[in-house]
């Protein structure tokens, strides 16, 4: 039935677009690359010690613990207080295990047991009892409460050492990081108790599903509070994003706002981190072998030698953080590192006075340096560049000022080299050294190795080539290339015209060899100038090579810089650089920065749907088929101009004044904008999305129905249509009364779900009743045809006490589904609350605070009427008509305020649902 009221090329496009959104899907889901971390593994069994908390604090907190790590001895030892180490606290994110400290625990225990513990780390974790705080906020504020009643509980354990701290560094994965940053936030709260803060895949910006006010509100303190204090937040902060992998937490949702008078807070993607170099899911990026790694030596190097723990100078922690998160030189971290360096012992100087050199080292036993005069070269070239593939700590380049063929003394250029997976390398821009006569390569005495030394001299413009990206609309059906001829070591592919995050490329590099033997390795590295959000490609060349080219953050729009693909290459090979569109990863791209926001749209389009039920039960009075209306009455027309004009007019400082009059929040289209979350045609096709799935989702809906009433029917004696029609039977207030008291002693959405499933109920009887009554036409068509006449007879003669008919039973269905489908998704969105509250439900009976109680207030009694609702007793109602034109205007309200805050969408479905109820009475 439901199939046969829509056309077949409606059904042809709500299939396309299950295709188109499956493509979207599939982009977030499962294209990207694979998991590349290396699994950390404990050496030892890992023990988590409970530290015993005061009284007060234990019973205000009964779900929550504190925790030390240890592992073998070092537990042993430690389970007699006090601490003699430096204290690092790890918070668990959202669902999130106090046990997830231990992969980071054991390396930096490793790395204590190979300096003989000359220093070592005190690792802590905070048991939130596995809550699901991304879903629902009202416990957040208690967490960072007890965080801070934890770092207290910390320090004490440390009273009485010669080197006792007075303060922790934190690790925060998940919400735990954002836990973290409210800390600032609390009254009693000293900014001095946290040295440093280290966040992982940590949505700061906005939630990644505001699904009630508590987490909206979370969010709008911390930020506002760090946004305003910037200047006396001196607390040195590092974000790591998990990238592609990670499509929980977008990585755009991780960047710290940036702000030109707070400089110590750093932002970067896991595959742009030196030494880690791939991408991690919401889970992995704890345990990341490569990353945890990073982690553990940068906090090795911020160790005060005086003090033996954290250092407090900030410059030195954000020096170490760039060292080892943002720019690697392949050198050891040094907090005053030697500018100048000696040039001295045996070794062999070798003058090199051509522009392409290479050198292969294998089991040298002198030391040579190789000199190159760059008198002439200043005259021809414009830069130099030199990589190895010996990845030692070593310095191994240097300028010489003033020397002829050797010196004794010369710059250690080798700070300002890279590394990358299998080479250094360094380039220098000639004109920035003016004062350099030579430039100086060295080479150790090594035995039973080998590697390779290639330096070249070439102007920038042969080495910067310019590459257009294809037009979004070109739906990959074109592509551009460049072909790179010349036998360079390196170049920079500048693609212009790229720099916003709903476009997305592929990018595919060919290269071609001539007389190579060996296996030759190349880098292509994606280089994104406004954030750290990098990626490197390895390939075995020769070889074809995709790469996926779309951002995490869009370019700002006072930002000129241009992304670059830099090339790594081998001067034997010759390499075709092919970009064009890639309409699959622009769909992904939807999906991944506005999927959130789908359910206001298919919740937008079942109120128009339901509008025009309504509206056609007031002029023809009968209510047409879900999917037929649904078809005629959810257009985007009907909707987005009104927003992009209240987006418009918002400009203009009087409407502006006018609607901050009328206390009307922020539009979600501007809160998208700040965001840098403006998609062309986005809402077009988020309604469209949002269209498919309600009509999938009626289809699934009223086949459950009758699934269900069939089942009924094979449990239970047929049952017959409604006698009499009551819209308020004797049991239906004790049974509101109930549930109101159920929502405020429980858990609101509890309540919702009750009240959603005795309306279900409702439905389902009465299409069994509907069903036994079609049955028994078929097997008796006279008595049924009198039965018909009589119900009719009896329609007309009374109004107090109605008959049901066939048709009216069949139109009265046909509104319940639509009001079924509604209030499908408003249990939906209340279910994070209920699953939060069954989940602590042995720590407390009721949810306090409960985002859902006002809501099931007004909904319980709303939808117990409507349970008992048929057409025919509101098609002569006055409000009938002022009722079928409130939800348009609802409809567009959903998509301005409920789009990137969920939690407004059930208020306003429940407004025409309250009036619909209504309708029996007036």
């Amino acid at each position: 039935m439901f199939l046969h009221s829509v056309n077949l090329w409606n059904l042809a496009f709500y299939a396309f677009m299950v295709f188109m959104a499956t493509l979207g899907l599939w982009d977030v889901f499962f294209d990207f690359e694979e998991n590349k971390c290396s699994m950390s593994y404990m050496f030892e069994y890992p023990e988590y010690q409970k530290i015993e908390l005061p009284k007060k604090l234990a019973k205000r907190y009964p779900a929550y613990e504190l925790y030390l790590y240890g592992e073998g001895s070092y537990a042993e030892e430690h389970k007699i207080l006090p601490l003699t180490g430096i204290p690092v606290l790890f918070l668990p994110g959202n669902a999130g295990s106090y046990k997830q400290v231990r992969s980071i625990g054991s390396i930096a225990l490793r790395k204590a047991e190979d300096i003989d513990f000359k220093y070592h780390f005190d690792f802590f974790s905070v048991n939130f009892n596995e809550e699901l705080v991304a879903l629902y906020g009202g416990s957040l504020q208690k967490q960072t409460k007890f965080v801070h009643e934890c770092i207290k509980t910390i320090l004490k354990l440390y009273k009485g050492q010669e080197f006792a701290p007075k303060s922790v560094a934190i690790i925060g994965h998940s919400m735990g990081g954002l836990v973290a940053r409210a800390l600032l936030t609390l009254k009693n709260f000293k900014q001095d108790l946290i040295n440093l803060l280290i966040t992982q895949a940590t949505p700061h910006v906005a939630p990644v599903m505001p699904l009630d006010r508590f987490i909206t509100d979370f969010y709008m303190t911390v930020n506002n509070y760090w946004i305003l204090n910037a200047r006396h937040i001196n607390l040195t902060t590092l974000s790591v994003a998990g990238g592609f992998r990670d499509y929980q937490v977008r990585s755009g949702l991780t960047f710290l706002p940036k702000l030109s008078h707070h400089t110590s807070a750093l932002s970067v993607v896991s595959s742009a981190v030196p030494k880690t170099w791939v991408s991690t899911d919401h889970l992995s990026i704890v345990w990341c072998k490569q990353l945890q790694l990073t982690t553990i030596r940068a906090f090795f190097d911020l160790i005060d030698a005086d003090t033996k723990q954290i250092t407090q100078n900030p410059k030195k922690k954000l020096s170490v953080l760039n060292h080892h998160f943002i720019r690697h030189p392949a050198k050891h971290f040094e907090e005053n590192p030697a500018i100048i360096s000696d040039l001295t012992g045996t070794s062999m100087w070798v003058p090199v006075k051509v522009s392409k050199w290479t050198y292969v080292a294998y089991n040298e036993s002198d030391k040579i340096y190789f000199t190159f005069p760059l008198a002439n070269h200043r005259k021809t070239y414009t830069h130099a560049y030199c990589q190895s593939t010996m990845l030692d700590t070593n310095s191994w380049i240097f300028g010489c000022i003033n020397s002829t063929s050797m010196c004794q003394q010369g710059v250690d250029l080798s700070w300002k080299a890279e590394l990358l997976p299998t080479i250094k390398s360094l380039t220098l821009r000639l004109q920035d050294y003016p004062s350099l006569s030579h430039l100086v390569v060295y080479v150790p005495s090594i035995h039973g190795s080998k590697f390779v030394v290639d330096c070249e001299f070439f102007k920038k413009e042969t080495r910067s080539i310019q590459l257009p990206v294809t037009h979004l609309f070109s739906f990959g059906l074109s592509s551009r290339k460049v072909i790179l001829n010349t036998s360079g070591l390196f170049y920079n592919i500048e693609l212009l015209n790229f720099g916003q995050i709903y476009q997305a490329f592929k990018i595919n590099v060919v290269s071609k060899c001539s007389g190579v033997k060996e296996e030759i390795t190349s880098i292509y590295k994606l280089h994104i100038p406004w954030s750290y959000e990098d990626s490197l490609t390895i390939a075995q060349v020769p070889s074809s090579t995709e790469i996926s080219l779309k951002l995490h953050i869009a370019q700002p729009e006072n930002d000129s810089s241009v992304a670059l693909l830099k090339m790594y290459t081998s001067s034997d090979c010759q390499y075709e650089v092919t970009v064009k569109t890639s309409f699959s990863q622009i769909l992904g791209q939807v999906v991944r920065f506005h999927g959130g926001a789908l359910p206001a749209y298919v919740i937008s389009s079942i109120l128009l749907a339901y509008g025009g039920q309504l509206y056609s039960l007031f002029s023809t009075g009968h209510c047409l088929e879900y999917a037929t209306v649904l078809d005629k009455e959810a257009k985007p027309y009907k909707v987005d101009p009104f927003v992009i004009m209240i987006k418009f007019l918002l400009g203009y400082k009087w409407f502006k004044e006018l609607w901050d009059v009328l206390l009307l929040p922020e539009l979600d289209a501007i809160v998208l904008t700040s965001q840098s979350m403006c998609f062309p045609l986005v809402s077009l096709i988020l309604f469209l999305f949002g269209t498919c799935t309600a009509y999938w989702g009626g289809l699934l809906s009223s086949t459950s129905v009758k699934l269900l009433s069939s089942l009924w029917l094979a449990l239970k004696r047929p049952s017959e249509l409604p006698k009499d029609i009551k819209t308020i039977s004797p049991d239906l207030p004790f049974l509101t009364v109930v549930l109101i008291i159920v929502s405020w002693a429980t858990c609101g959405a509890f309540a919702i779900l009750l009240t959603y499933l005795y309306y279900v109920f409702k439905i389902v009887h009465l299409q069994a009743s509907l069903t036994t009554f079609k049955n028994s036409q078929t097997v008796n068509p006279k008595h049924s045809r009198r039965s018909e006449k009589k119900s009719n007879h009896h329609k007309d003669s009374t109004a107090h006490h109605l008959r049901l008919s066939a048709s009216d039973a069949e139109d009265s269905l046909r509104m319940h589904s639509t009001v079924i489908n509604l209030l499908t998704w408003i249990v939906l969105l209340s279910m994070p609350s209920l699953i939060y509250w069954l989940k602590n439900l042995r720590y407390y009976f009721k949810l306090n605070p409960d985002p859902c109680k006002p809501l099931a207030f007004i909904l319980i009694p709303t939808m117990a009427i409507l349970g008992n609702t048929y057409t025919v007793s509101i098609k002569s109602s006055k409000l009938l008509k002022t009722t079928s034109q409130f939800p348009l205007p609802l409809a567009v309200g959903v998509i301005a305020f409920g789009s990137a805050h969920l939690y407004r969408v059930p208020c306003f479905v429940f407004i025409p649902l309250l009036l619909h109820a209504l309708c029996n009475f007036m």
